[in-house]
């Protein structure tokens, strides 16, 4: 628009469209309210523990506010987006990277498989077995259906000693090694699923307790029972070595969780830089999308390497960690 005078034309300029700050505090909130959650362990019901796996995919998407503040020249709102981005960041990101160098020791492999009520193929299982060479096997929702199928598919050949708890429910667990088990009773409250616990004798190491973790999972009021069953997970002990392998239906972003492992272990996956690989679900439309089946051992445990498999007719993926005792 022009106004004319004697002068001339006088031409006024448009205006330019600005982003309101408020908008920028209303993208900030949400994500500065999960970290302050995930960093202060606050997540106490069953959406809430929920919602809490997703966090490396907040932290990722916690960079938004940071541009958005920015834009809106937000001074306020773009530092409480620079220490959420921060927060979140070093919440997750440690995971994608190795903690530590590749140690020597006594060989230990361990692969642990959620069976999805024992409908995991076992020709499947038998391959992986069979390519990976574990030295123990740790299965859940482990049916005596599945039981019959591994052993006409010769896992007993391979791994002849077992302690096996199976049900025709999610509530079967069960161990299979390639030495001598000797099951453990009363090692700690199994609240939950079949947890099954053995003392194993690895040649050129001291004896290794190893136990089969399957909590319920934090549905509904059943997120009491699960943070009941990783409080109950035994500490670790100078005079034991100890793995727990399985699916605890927990991420290391679950205050319970970063509790247990607190107790003198570290996550396998964690410490070989594979933390972020998602383990559930598998096999179905969507991506696997988060981490809850892991193999922890004592901080004494070298971890070589870990990878993560998909196996047909099961939805979790299977998890196999390298790994590395200490020597007599």
């Amino acid at each position: 628009m022009a106004d004319r005078s004697a002068r001339g034309a006088v031409v006024t300029p448009p205006r330019r469209w600005r982003i309101p700050k408020s908008l920028a505090w209303a993208a900030v909130t949400p994500f500065a309210a999960w970290a302050v959650a995930r960093v202060a362990g606050l997540e106490r019901d069953s959406l809430t523990t929920q919602l809490m796996t997703g966090t490396p995919y907040v932290a990722a998407a916690s960079l938004v506010p940071v541009l958005l503040s920015v834009l809106t020249r937000n001074r306020a709102a773009t530092a409480v987006a620079l220490v959420t981005t921060a927060a979140l960041g070093l919440s997750v990101l440690p995971r994608a990277f190795r903690s530590g160098d590749v140690v020597t020791g006594t060989p230990l492999r361990v692969l642990t498989l959620n069976t999805l009520f024992g409908h995991a193929e076992p020709d499947a299982v038998m391959d992986l077995v069979r390519r990976l060479d574990p030295d123990v096997l740790s299965t859940q929702e482990l049916t005596p259906g599945m039981v019959e199928k591994l052993e006409a598919a010769g896992l007993g050949g391979i791994m002849p000693y077992q302690v096996l708890e199976p049900e025709w429910s999610a509530g079967g667990s069960g161990l299979y090694s390639r030495y001598p088990l000797t099951p453990r009773e009363n090692l700690f409250e199994a609240i939950g699923h079949n947890m099954p616990a053995a003392l194993m004798t690895v040649p050129g190491a001291k004896p290794v307790e190893i136990i089969d973790v399957h909590p319920f999972p934090p549905l509904g009021r059943q997120v009491y029972d699960w943070t009941a069953a990783l409080d109950a997970l035994p500490s670790a002990a100078p005079d034991t070595i100890r793995i727990l392998a399985g699916d605890f239906n927990a991420s290391l972003d679950h205050a319970a969780m970063r509790r247990f492992l607190g107790r003198g272990y570290q996550d396998a996956a964690d410490s070989a830089g594979e933390g972020l690989t998602p383990t559930w679900p598998v096999n179905r439309r969507v991506p696997p999308l988060i981490t809850i089946d892991h193999v922890v051992v004592d901080r004494r445990v070298g971890v070589n390497a870990v990878s993560v498999h998909s196996v047909p007719g099961t939805d979790h993926r299977a998890v196999f960690a390298d790994l590395r005792l200490p020597s007599l």
